[in-house]
């Protein structure tokens, strides 16, 4: 083998190395990434859950404050009731239909 072939090896040896380095790198900061991914995507589910859990306490806080009569329009609870009233008749139709 030759000066010029040996260099070349060397070269080369030297370039896949640092492929390899590179690689695992890469690997290491994909598996980093994923694992900040998950967190992220758990704490946007907890987040959801969370915002789901307000809007339903200020339905029912609307609910509550449009039910009060102190002073507060009669006609717009009474459509309230009407409507909860629906919603409960569609539950138990569901109900009966199992």
């Amino acid at each position: 083998m030759t000066d010029e072939e040996k260099k070349q090896l060397s070269d080369f040896e030297t370039s896949l190395r640092h492929l390899i380095y590179l690689y695992d790198k890469l690997r290491r900061d994909h598996a980093s990434l994923q694992q900040l991914l998950q967190e992220k995507e758990e704490a946007l589910g907890k987040l959801s859950t969370d915002y789901d859990a307000l809007n339903q306490s200020y339905a029912d806080l609307k609910s509550a404050m449009t039910m009060s009569l102190d002073g507060g329009d009669v006609r717009q609870t009474k459509q309230r009731l009407s409507k909860i009233v629906r919603e409960v008749d569609k539950c138990i139709a569901m109900l009966n239909q199992s």
